[in-house]
């Protein structure tokens, strides 16, 4: 078995294993990555729509609060100006869906599913959480959220939601009497949920660990070919060479040229020493020969 073999057979198993471990650790970290930035998506996204909400509370609702006297208009209520702005931004984000679950909504389509209600009760009960995030399975597989409390810090909020004899007549013939009253001010009435497929960041770290594998994979080839160019320019050409010169010696043709040996490394100093013993050889010949 050749020294270059070894060589290569040590080296390639070194590299390997290391590519092996390098990729596993790297993938977790550029999933990691992933779902962090996911989630800042999400909540940038959430801001947009919470800063909706805001204005649609401050500077719409007061303008065609008159008008609802005789027709409902959407446009007063802030859930619906978020949701409307949040389907503006999925023409570009499409992955990503919002929800404004509240425990006691006017409209049904807001009655939060048995997880969503989940969240809620824990911005009510511990109301120093600004957030929570995680994972979830769906039929559709596993799901990343970001959900915020919604809470009511503005009392114009209370007028179609405190009681039904002050509401809007367009709201409670819209939707009735039973359901939407009895919020307070700085209460916790449900969440801003953002939910986007978990396959979302693993596609994206996996993008990246591939164009990163491939960089790693050139990366050892380049290191494999330069180091046997190296080895064999600097080690198994003059081994190759000075163990030819040594079989020529062995065999008696003691005109066999001197192996060349320049620099200062191993190799050389093997060169100069054998030149040394093949010179003491041919001495101890030449004095056998006279004797």
């Amino acid at each position: 078995m050749s020294l270059n073999f070894k060589f290569n057979a040590v080296l390639i198993t070194v590299l390997l294993v290391g590519f092996a471990i390098t990729s596993a650790l790297a993938y977790q970290i550029l999933l990691n990555s992933a779902k962090e930035e996911v989630l800042e998506r999400a909540g940038l996204m959430m801001e947009a729509a919470r800063a909706t909400r805001g204005y649609t509370i401050d500077e719409v609702a007061p303008l065609l609060r008159p008008h609802m006297a005789s027709e409902f208009l959407p446009q007063t209520v802030p859930a619906y100006a978020a949701t409307q702005t949040f389907n503006q931004l999925r023409k570009t984000h499409a992955q990503y869906t919002y929800k404004e679950a509240t425990l006691n909504p006017t409209n049904p389509r807001d009655r939060p599913a048995d997880w969503e209600n989940d969240i809620i009760r824990t911005f009510r009960n511990h109301a120093d959480r600004a957030q929570v995030s995680g994972p979830r399975q769906t039929p559709e597989g596993e799901s990343l959220y970001l959900a915020r409390p919604i809470k009511i810090t503005n009392a114009a909020c209370l007028t179609c939601h405190s009681t039904p004899e002050a509401a809007p007549a367009s709201l409670i013939s819209k939707y009735g009497d039973a359901n939407g009253f009895g919020w307070a001010l700085n209460e916790v009435v449900g969440a801003q949920i953002v939910s986007v497929p978990a396959s979302v960041p693993v596609e994206r770290a996996r993008r990246v660990l591939y164009t990163f594998l491939l960089a790693m994979l050139g990366v050892m080839v380049i290191t494999v070919v330069a180091l046997n160019i190296l080895l064999r320019k600097v080690v198994i050409g003059p081994v190759t060479t000075l163990s030819a010169l040594a079989n020529q010696v062995s065999q008696g043709e003691m005109n066999a040229e001197e192996f060349s040996a320049v620099g200062k490394d191993e190799v050389a100093e093997l060169g100069r020493a054998f030149n040394r013993l093949r010179r003491s050889v041919e001495k101890a010949l030449a004095m056998l020969e006279r004797g």
